[in-house]
């Protein structure tokens, strides 16, 4: 399932049509950002692979985080939150991916089969269904009124650990850690209505009688804005 049709699933379980406005984010500069950005309800970068449109998608996170924009980041969507915030509010100037740029300093998301056990045979990709333990308190509780969910992956890049500490230190929670704790699976602004980005695909999961609860809370985030503005 697409995430265009799992944000219509919410907007039908909210009694609300969804409009979705597609952007290409290697069109993304500061100069128009505001313009192109400034009267979205909500802004949702899902997953993908490779290095095109990363600084556009980026520009894209931070002017939601700075507007309170409600923002969903799905796999590459929740690296490129780590990414901006990392560089913007924790002071990390060049805070980057492995997967984007492999001499960078700061690698905020890696590579890092030290970390998991759960890759696939061919030693990349981390695929298939996993336990997310859900922090006390956090937006993504509100959202799943759950301490326990299981979600389904696919991706080979993670939080890079050696981070944990000076990004908690400037305000981002980690609200979703694996049973062991050794992988951050979600992460989020916990006073925000919506600003939250997860390693997994919550799309797979769901149907149109049935939205997923964070498609659910992202668009219901979407239109209290609306009815505010």
């Amino acid at each position: 399932l697409s995430v265009a049709e799992a944000l219509r699933h919410a907007g039908y379980a909210l009694n609300s049509e969804v409009t979705i406005h597609w952007i290409d984010s290697e069109t993304l500069n500061e100069e128009n950002i505001a313009a192109v950005l400034g009267n979205m309800d909500g802004i949702i970068v899902p997953g993908g692979f490779g290095s095109r449109g990363i600084d556009g998608m980026i520009l894209a996170a931070k002017f939601a985080r700075e507007n309170r924009i409600p923002y969903f980041g799905i796999c590459l969507g929740m690296q490129i939150a780590v990414i901006e915030y990392a560089r913007n509010v924790a002071g990390i100037a060049d805070a980057d991916s492995g997967e984007f740029n492999e001499l960078c300093k700061h690698k905020v998301i890696d590579f890092m089969p030290g970390q998991s056990d759960s890759i696939d045979k061919g030693g990349t990709l981390r695929l298939g269904a996993y336990p997310c333990m859900i922090k006390n308190g956090t937006a993504m509780e509100r959202c799943y009124g759950k301490a326990t969910i299981f979600e389904r992956h696919r991706h080979r890049y993670e939080f890079n650990n050696d981070y944990r500490d000076a990004l908690t230190a400037a305000g981002l929670t980690l609200s979703g850690l694996s049973p062991d704790g050794r992988l951050v699976e979600t992460v989020e602004l916990t006073d925000r209505p919506f600003h939250i980005g997860v390693q997994y695909h919550p799309e797979f999961k769901s149907r149109p009688n049935r939205a997923h609860p964070l498609f659910f809370g992202f668009v219901k985030a979407a239109l209290e804005r609306r009815e505010t503005k």
